[in-house]
C-alpha cells in the first residue's frame, strides 16, 4: 500500500489520459469530484445511484446528487432498488464488460472490468462483484472509523488527522485491504460539513493513483489491524445534544462534528437554540467562572455577551448559532439582536438515546 503522494504516475504527472473505463456506483455528494473527474476524462460507462426519494420540507421526490450529476451531463444512469436483482446485476455487468471492449478498440486495452464505489448506499453481492477490479473511496484513514459517520466521529472524538483511504470491496462493511490512503489534518473550528468536502477533494488524485497502478500491474496493498478498528455508528436526531460538564476541547468537537447535522441543541436562557460553531479558548483548566461562582445548573454552563461559554474545564467561544425555524447567524450578530448584555445560563439538551 502506498501513500499517493509516493505513486509514480499519479493524475498529477501523467493526467486522466490512461485511465480505465469504470462503472460508477455512488449517491452522496462525497463521491462527487471523483465522477467528475472520470466523466471529464470520458471514463464512465455507467453510473449506478440509488432511486429517487422524498426529500426536503417539501417532501419533493429528489435525485440523488450524483443521479442529478449524471443527468445533467448525459451520463448513462440506473438507479435499482437493489442493484444486486438479476436485471439489474445482468444490465451493470454487460456495461462493465462492453467498457473493456470499448477501451481495447481505442487502443487502451485494460485487464479487466472496474467498479468505483463511493457513498453509495447498498450493499454489492460476491456474484455482482465476481471478476471485477472493485475499489472503494471511505472518509477516513482505515481502520480508524469503520461506517456510516466516519468524518463526523472524527470531529466528535477530536482526532487531529482525518483523511481517505481506498480499499477492496470486502463482505464486511469497509473491511478491505487498503491500496492507498491520504490524511488530513483537522482545522481548530473546522465543522463536518467543512471536512467532507475538503476530504471528499483528496477522492480524485488517490482513486486515480490506485487505477494507474491496477493498469501498469503493479498494485500492493495492506491488511487491516482489526485490534485498531474503530466503529463509525450513524448519527440521528438523538443526537443533537452536548454535555457542557466536560473539558473545553471535547465540547468543541461534539458542536463541530454534529455540524450540518444533526446540529447541537441546548437552551440559552431557558430559549431552544442550536450552537452551530465553536472554537476552544481555554482547555484542561477550571473555568475562570465556574458553575458554583455564577450560580449555574450542574452540566450547565454560563455564556457572556461576547460569547464566551463556560464548561467543565476550560471554555469556549461560541461562533455560530441558529433560533429555531432561523438562518444560521454569527454570534455577535444574534446576541445584538438578542439584546444579550449579561452573563445567561446555557443548559445541556439531555441525550435522549444511548450513544
Amino acid at each position: 500500500m502506498q501513500s499517493r503522494s509516493a505513486v509514480p504516475g499519479n493524475p498529477s504527472s501523467s493526467g486522466t489520459a490512461t485511465l480505465p473505463d469504470v462503472v460508477f456506483f455512488g449517491s452522496g455528494a462525497f463521491g462527487l469530484p471523483v465522477l467528475r473527474m472520470l466523466a471529464e476524462a470520458g471514463r464512465v460507462a455507467l453510473v449506478v445511484s440509488q432511486p429517487d426519494r422524498v426529500a426536503g420540507r417539501g417532501k419533493q421526490i429528489t435525485p440523488t446528487p450524483v443521479s442529478e450529476f449524471a443527468l445533467e451531463h448525459g451520463l448513462p444512469l440506473v438507479r435499482p432498488e437493489d442493484c444486486n436483482s438479476h436485471v439489474d446485476s445482468e444490465l451493470i455487468r454487460t456495461a462493465a464488460a462492453a467498457a473493456v471492449d470499448r477501451a481495447a478498440r481505442d487502443g487502451r486495452a485494460q485487464p479487466g472490468a472496474v467498479f468505483v464505489v463511493i457513498a453509495f448506499g447498498q450493499k454489492m453481492s460476491p456474484e455482482l462483484l465476481s471478476d471485477v477490479f472493485s475499489i472503494n473511496l471511505h472518509g477516513s484513514l482505515l481502520p480508524r472509523w469503520r461506517g456510516a459517520a466516519p468524518i463526523q466521529r472524527a470531529l466528535m472524538e477530536g482526532d487531529p488527522v482525518a483523511g481517505v483511504s481506498v480499499i477492496a470491496l470486502a463482505e464486511r462493511m469497509d473491511a478491505g485491504v487498503v491500496y492507498a490512503e491520504e490524511p488530513l489534518a483537522i482545522g481548530p473550528s473546522q465543522t463536518s460539513g467543512e471536512l467532507h468536502d475538503a476530504l471528499a477533494l483528496l477522492g480524485p488524485d488517490v482513486v486515480a493513483s490506485v487505477l494507474h497502478m491496477w493498469r501498469r500491474g503493479d498494485i500492493n496493498a495492506r491488511a487491516q489491524d482489526e485490534t485498531r478498528a474503530t466503529r463509525a455508528r450513524k448519527l440521528s436526531k438523538a443526537d443533537a445534544w452536548v454535555d457542557l460538564s466536560i473539558d473545553a476541547s471535547n465540547v468543541r468537537a461534539r458542536i463541530n462534528g454534529l455540524n450540518p447535522w444533526p446540529g447541537c441543541a441546548v437552551q440559552i436562557d431557558g430559549v431552544p437554540m442550536q450552537v452551530r460553531r465553536c472554537e476552544v479558548i481555554a482547555a484542561g483548566a477550571a473555568s475562570t467562572d465556574s458553575a458554583a461562582d455564577t450560580g449555574a445548573l450542574p452540566g450547565a454552563g454560563t455564556l457572556t455577551p461576547d460569547g464566551i461559554l463556560t464548561c467543565g474545564t476550560g471554555a469556549v467561544r461560541i461562533l455560530e448559532v441558529q433560533a429555531a425555524g432561523g438562518r444560521i447567524l454569527p454570534f455577535a450578530a444574534w446576541a445584538h439582536g438578542a439584546r444579550l448584555i449579561a452573563p445567561v445560563q446555557v443548559t445541556s439538551a439531555p441525550p435522549s438515546a444511548e450513544l
